[in-house]
């Protein structure tokens, strides 16, 4: 019998949720790390040393705030789930252009198993063999959360969600908050972490204060250098209004249909509403537009 990957996909959900614990225990590390040990007690030195500690703790909480509040809504935010038994509605634009997006292939007992990949040919007729259900544009199917998710971006564990039409908003916040906050820590426990082996070798510190700040340096910096790549990545997704599943699919040469132009790409993730493009929330209006299921096309 032959081994089916896809069905140890589901392991990564129990992965998903160690990493949520890894997230707390780097926050909280983090916290001791440069509020109470490092920085707090500076704040009655007086003079302009109190005042750089006074604003830093406040940036500091500020950045974590936005940070959590990012987080908890890109975890807890269904990124969109096809309805039951949708059906595109066929449109005389793709009937003229003879299209094969909205074909709903047979489903009787002759089909391709449901533990099959799916091809590229399943997934370009707008039918999942999974869902035995319709595949919106932009609809991809996640073998971890064993769902389609509509303008599927990819699976994250450390959210132990998919990022999806309805929350890539919050996970884009979540990564811009995130190295934030890290750069800051970084620079901040820079003086401290040069101070580091004097410090150890004078026996002025306790050892495991040290050691503490030493941890909470390298992991801040770590985090910092590797969520700057992944900002560069999504930034450039976000211009173009592609995921990162269709990165694959864009044809070189030609102008992705989706893209509407920087300031509307930008737009349809974020919203209207200039006043709510830096926090985890979405206008009325901008949710009611966010369906998921229908994608205006710069051919449109």
């Amino acid at each position: 019998m032959g081994l089916n990957v896809f069905k140890l996909c589901s392991g990564l959900k129990f992965l998903g949720y160690l990493m949520i614990l890894l997230v707390a225990a780097i926050i909280v590390v983090s916290y001791y790390v440069v509020i109470v040990l490092t920085w707090g007690p500076q704040l009655s030195l007086g003079g302009f040393r109190s005042f750089l500690s006074f604003t830093i703790i406040l940036l500091f909480h500020i950045l974590l705030v936005l940070l959590t509040w990012s987080y908890m809504m890109v975890v807890s935010q269904d990124p969109g789930s096809v309805p039951e038994n949708w059906k595109p509605v066929a449109s005389e634009e793709n009937l003229e252009s003879g299209g094969s997006d909205h074909i709903v292939p047979d489903t009787s007992a002759s089909s391709t198993p449901l533990d099959v990949p799916e091809t590229r040919q399943a997934q370009a007729s707008g039918y999942c063999r999974y869902c035995r259900n319709g595949k919106p544009p932009r609809c991809h199917h996640c073998s971890v959360c064993q769902r389609c998710v509509l303008k599927m971006d990819h699976h994250c564990v450390w959210v132990v969600n998919c990022v999806g039409a309805h929350n890539y908003k919050f996970f884009l916040l979540f990564l811009l908050y995130t190295f934030l906050e890290t750069t800051m820590d970084t620079i901040v426990l820079l003086p401290n972490f040069m101070k580091f082996f004097k410090d150890a070798k004078d026996h002025s510190n306790s050892p495991s204060d040290l050691a503490l700040t030493f941890l909470t340096f390298v992991l801040n910096l770590a985090f910092a250098l590797s969520l700057l790549c992944f900002i560069i990545i999504h930034a450039s997704l976000l211009s173009s209004n592609t995921t990162s599943v269709e990165v694959y699919e864009k044809k070189g040469g030609v102008r992705w249909k989706y893209d509407l132009g920087r300031k509307k790409n930008f737009e349809q993730v974020f919203g209207t509403t200039k006043a709510l493009w830096l926090f985890p929330l979405l206008a009325k209006e901008d949710r009611e537009k966010l369906d998921g299921l229908n994608f205006p096309t710069s051919q449109s």
